[in-house]
């Protein structure tokens, strides 16, 4: 045994573990902590600009790669108050990440002390284990716990909360022999496997949707190959785009009200059976529990006990991690198809793409200002199949959605459930951070942007490359479209008249000069025929400066995106493709 300080057991540990990337800010509280980490050089660590900041890169940087933990941390105080947003996005979406807090010694813990806040308190609800660690003993134990909840059974953050003196209390501990604890999950059984594709057999058009639980899992090979055993068609959900890449034959599009296609909508609404795995059925994605549910049985397979008949009661039910299930599901497919016992759906999948083909929106507008839908376009055209895309909420996440096309597994990287403003910058950060290597680009609308904006800087100072398509509507377009149901037009409005950027003709910041003042490169494009040349030079920008590039689309200040309150009652607000020349460019190359 070696005596050492606590927070040397805690640092070696993280070591051990694998959770060496770090994002956070220094503070009095902390010190020790960092202390320790530049002592043992084993954890490298990126200085934020706001504490919130730093947790939504760890979100990054975990959802970036399977096996990532991303670690953030702060000290007391407000430090801890600023990083309950990123908790709470990471266990909405299920995503482990580890905040480490600084804290007032344990003695003043009860006196008001300076920054002094119950921080495990607070975290609790968004979390699956806060603590605050009372004795410097139990920092080792108190770590090693953390990994094991944060990777078993429904995947999840942690808070670990340091008061100062247990940070510098000396303890024996040997990391030569530390071991991460075991972690177990459920699994599905043969029985339960037969079961499930028995009813798939049974079933006429049957379908498969995908959810966040098969990326978590590391699973999208298996998910593949279930479909192309059994020949069923695949909705992925938003937290699942990617999983199946979307010119393969048997990707169906995705459902629901905002961040579906039409083509998935309908498909979903033709279908009869439906197999959910690692999925929540949530409700922008369901819509009326009614309306999803009529003519069709499920099956529900999930990692999480709880999850089962929370939203609705399905037919049959499997506790299970997603990967087990699919194992168990491919092997047994594998055997029914040797033996003739699955039923052709060659018909079917067939009738899927010909609604992929016929139901495309618009998207070849030449309109001055530019339409968003033409962004998504030369988007789909500038960008390859490597592409990682970042995004959390509103109009431009939407359309984005609906518009563009994803063929990797975590390509598609979005806050789904909480759609915290801001999200963005810091996330794709994160991304970059896991992939250095990867071509990661960011989509915002102007409000978003301006959130965490400053965060920018952390991407010039660490060269941190990607880049950041800004939309620019001036608006608050989301609430905007929802407040027509109240005829208003009420405190959503960004634009002014900025006395610094006449140019900008009332389109309020400048997010050009913003970007530049925070040593990014940037450019702004006012026509649609000079997108394409400006995302073919963000590329170039960004490999040559090693910084984040700003690319902002100045739009039309309004546009009404595809929505509705049920997947059978979808508004299209726009004119819809009446041929290839007016779809997405890639949806029409993949069907031909």
């Amino acid at each position: 045994m070696t005596k050492m300080r606590a927070v040397d057991a805690a640092v070696l540990i993280l070591e051990k573990e694998g959770a060496t990337q770090a994002f956070g800010l220094p503070g009095a509280a902390i010190n020790p902590f960092y202390d320790a980490m530049r002592r043992h050089g084993g954890v490298k660590h990126v200085l934020a600009r706001h504490v919130e900041g730093a947790s939504h890169m760890a979100e990054g940087y975990t959802r970036a790669k399977a096996g990532n933990i991303g670690v953030c941390i702060g000290t007391s105080g407000p430090a801890g108050t600023d990083m309950i947003t990123g908790l709470y996005s990471a266990s909405a979406d299920s995503i482990p990440i580890l905040c480490i807090t600084g804290q007032a010694p344990v003695a003043k813990l009860h006196k008001e002390d300076f920054q002094a806040i119950n921080i495990a308190d607070i975290a609790g609800p968004v979390t699956k284990w806060a603590v605050t660690v009372m004795e410097s003993a139990q920092v080792p134990g108190t770590f090693q716990k953390a990994f094991q909840v944060m990777r078993e059974g429904r995947p999840g953050p942690v808070l670990i909360d340091l008061p100062l003196d247990v940070q510098l209390g000396e303890i024996d501990f040997d990391i030569d022999s530390y071991e991460p604890l075991p972690v177990t999950r459920p699994a599905a059984t043969r029985k339960q496997a037969e079961k499930a594709l028995t009813m798939m057999a049974e079933a006429q058009r049957p379908l498969i949707v995908a959810g966040g639980g098969v990326i978590n899992a590391d699973a999208a090979d298996l998910l593949v190959a279930l479909a192309e055993i059994t020949g069923v068609p695949v909705v992925p959900t938003l937290m699942a785009w990617g999983v199946i890449p979307d010119d393969h034959p048997l990707w169906a599009g995705m459902v629901g009200l905002q961040t579906s296609h039409r083509y998935g909508n309908a498909t979903m609404l033709e279908s009869d059976f439906v197999l959910g795995i690692g999925n929540r059925w949530a409700n922008r994605h369901t819509g009326g529990i009614d309306t999803y549910t009529r003519g069709r049985t499920f099956v529900h397979v999930d990692i999480e006990p709880t999850q089962i008949g929370r939203v609705f009661a399905p037919d049959y039910a499997i506790v299970s991690d997603a990967k087990a299930a699919l194992e168990v599901l491919v092997e047994t497919a594998k055997e029914w198809y040797a033996e003739g016992r699955l039923p052709d759906r060659s018909a079917w999948a067939e009738s899927c793409r010909q609604r992929r083909r016929d139901m495309l929106r618009r998207t070849n507008f030449d309109n001055v200002p530019i339409k968003p839908q033409r962004v998504y376009q030369e988007m789909n055209r500038a960008f390859g199949r490597d592409t990682r895309y970042v995004s959390t909420i509103g109009l431009s996440q939407i359309q984005a959605a609906q518009l563009l096309h994803v063929f990797k597994p975590r390509h598609w990287i979005n806050a789904g459930q909480a759609g915290p403003l801001g999200w963005t910058v810091p996330a794709a950060l994160g991304v970059a951070t896991a992939d250095p290597d990867a071509s990661v680009v960011a989509l915002s609308g102007d409000y978003d942007f301006q959130f965490l904006i400053e965060e920018l800087a952390v991407g010039a100072q660490f060269n941190i490359p990607y880049i950041h398509v800004v939309v620019n509507n001036s608006y608050l377009g989301l609430i905007r479209q929802s407040q027509r149901a109240f005829d208003m037009d009420y405190c959503v409005q960004l634009s002014f008249d900025n006395v610094n950027s006449p140019e900008l003709g009332g389109y309020g910041v400048d997010h050009v000069k913003v970007a530049e003042g925070l040593g990014c490169k940037a450019i702004r494009v006012v026509e649609p025929d000079r997108l394409q040349p400006a995302l073919e030079h963000a590329k170039y920008l960004m490999a040559e400066y090693r910084v984040p590039v700003v690319v902002e689309v100045i739009l039309e200040r309004v546009t009404n995106v595809s929505m509705g309150t049920e997947i059978d009652n979808v508004v299209e607000f726009e004119e819809l493709a009446v041929s290839g020349e007016d779809a997405p460019t890639a949806v029409v190359a993949m069907l031909d």
